[in-house]
């Protein structure tokens, strides 16, 4: 009998092993749960339930050494050594921050020095009149790249699974957290704090297990263009600029802006309405609504409203920068139509910039009020946004 609960014992702390990082990792099937309780219990409580694993058997184990045969040892010593093999990788080469790693030292460069290709995207933030763009081939494998502007801290994350760029305040409680990336939940990364080793959601800052469960982080304004499109606007911008000791890593992201990725979990399906389709995701206060990205793409302007707000979404021309903005302006709705490199309302016959700045006519000087937008896949933006409505459907 103790011969069989040694076997059990060995058998149970394998399956510990495999479970706790199955369930935080894109293996087959693992994000389809909602397992997220039970994946922080295991996760948390790793060390506690290893050493009473181990007393436990090395305490029966023991007892029964002498008595046994040969035969019995060698099982016995067989699945001990498939038990520290599956420690070693799981713990060692399978956990997310020892797969994807910080840079070793957060470096911004001028656009004259600046070593990244104009027509590449960028998440770009502006705080205190201070510019700076990060390239998405370089956080989307970092995840997370935690900057200072101005004195002011900054957590800019992207997850290439969903397609997902954002930036967080990183102060919790009124400290600055420290935050490594620990695995995902529904194919979006997680984020575990130093301080609690609470559990928090990419896509939308929200701690999802753990101590501060229901805390969600400052989201700072930022958005997604080309290079060239953002410094047109910020001529004076910085940009991140890539660690060489990760150059083989951005390498790998090179095609990732264009949705030529080849992995499966990060390739893009071109057709619409598909789990890997690229869709626009507006946020307006407690409603949402999806836009098909081809659609956009052959429109290049769409008008809708959501709820009481009419929106105004206008892709430029290089097919990659967007923009939302309201409609609404000094009690009236305006309606727009794209006209070359510049935007006509047809209320008044003014000229309007991708910037959402009136540059000629009536309106002059008026500037529209930008509405919070990210280009995603589908199925992250619908499982986040479960409520969100499809534009045209």
């Amino acid at each position: 009998m103790k011969k069989i609960t040694v076997i059990l014992g060995l058998l149970l702390l394998i399956f510990f092993e495999f479970a706790r990082v199955y369930l935080i990792m894109p293996l087959p099937g693992s994000q389809q749960f909602n397992s997220i309780d039970i994946a922080y219990f295991l996760g948390t409580n790793k060390w506690i339930i290893r050493l009473v694993g181990y007393l436990f058997l090395i305490i029966i184990s023991a007892s029964i050494w002498k008595n046994i045969v040969k035969k019995e040892k060698v099982i016995l010593l067989f699945l001990a050594t498939i038990y520290v093999v599956i420690f070693y990788v799981f713990t060692f080469q399978m956990e997310a921050d020892k797969m994807f790693y910080q840079p070793t030292k957060v470096v911004t460069a001028s656009l004259s020095n600046n070593k990244i290709r104009t027509n590449k995207l960028v998440i770009g933030v502006v705080m205190d009149s201070i510019a700076i763009a990060y390239p998405i081939q370089l956080i989307g494998y970092h995840h997370q790249v935690i900057d200072t502007i101005n004195n002011k801290a900054i957590m800019v994350t992207y997850c290439t699974v969903c397609r997902t760029g954002r930036v967080f305040s990183p102060m919790v409680n009124g400290k600055q957290e420290t935050f490594r990336l620990v695995g995902m939940d529904h194919f979006n990364a997680m984020f575990e704090d130093q301080t609690t080793k609470s559990w928090w959601r990419q896509s939308n800052g929200e701690c999802i297990a753990g101590p501060l469960k229901g805390y969600k982080l400052e989201e700072i304004k930022s958005q997604q263009a080309v290079l060239s499109a953002w410094a047109r606007v910020h001529p004076d911008t910085r940009i991140l600029q890539p660690d060489p000791v990760f150059q083989d890593k951005f390498d790998q992201m090179d095609t990732y802006d264009k949705g030529l990725s080849k992995g499966n979990l990060t390739k893009r399906d071109k057709s619409s309405w598909s789990s890997k389709s690229w869709v626009l995701g507006i946020e307006d206060g407690v409603h949402s609504k999806t836009y098909d990205w081809n659609q956009l793409v052959m429109q290049k302007i769409i008008q809708d409203s959501i709820q009481n707000n009419p929106i105004v979404i206008i892709l430029e021309n290089d097919s990659a920068s967007f923009h939302t903005y309201s409609r609404k302006l000094n009690n009236e709705v305006l309606s727009f139509k794209k006209s070359s490199d510049s935007i006509l309302d047809i209320n008044t016959g003014s000229l309007w910039n991708y910037d959402g700045i009136c540059i000629e006519g009536t309106l002059k000087g008026k500037v529209l009020t930008k509405v919070a937008s990210y280009q995603e896949f589908l199925h992250s933006w619908e499982f986040f946004h479960p409520k969100s409505s499809r534009y045209g459907k």
